[in-house]
């Protein structure tokens, strides 16, 4: 079983677990067995198409998916992988005192 780090935002769909281990094949498969447990996590992740939302990475270990097969990316038993969505804000042209 791989195990899943779930980010903050996702933890209110999964009853605030931030890990988790999932038998699945691949990321894709991991990804529907995620959101039959917790529904609305693949949607948070994955766009009408099927990708990944532009401001989701996924990492199985050190490696982000996009660059080893997407959604087909293989998994085995001893696989971490991390769901990271892409932080924005913060202030610009001003400092915060």
């Amino acid at each position: 079983m791989a195990t899943v780090l779930v980010p903050a935002p996702l933890r209110r769909l999964t009853g605030g677990q931030a890990r988790m281990t999932v038998e699945a094949a691949t990321v894709g498969e991991l990804l529907d067995r995620l959101d039959a447990a917790h529904p609305g996590v693949r949607a948070y992740l994955v766009d009408e198409a099927g990708a990944l939302r532009a401001y989701v990475n996924v990492f199985v270990n050190a490696t982000e998916v996009r660059q080893s097969g997407g959604l087909s990316t293989p998994l085995g038993p001893d696989d971490e992988v991390t769901i990271l969505p892409a932080m924005a804000g913060g202030l610009t042209g001003a400092t915060r005192r």
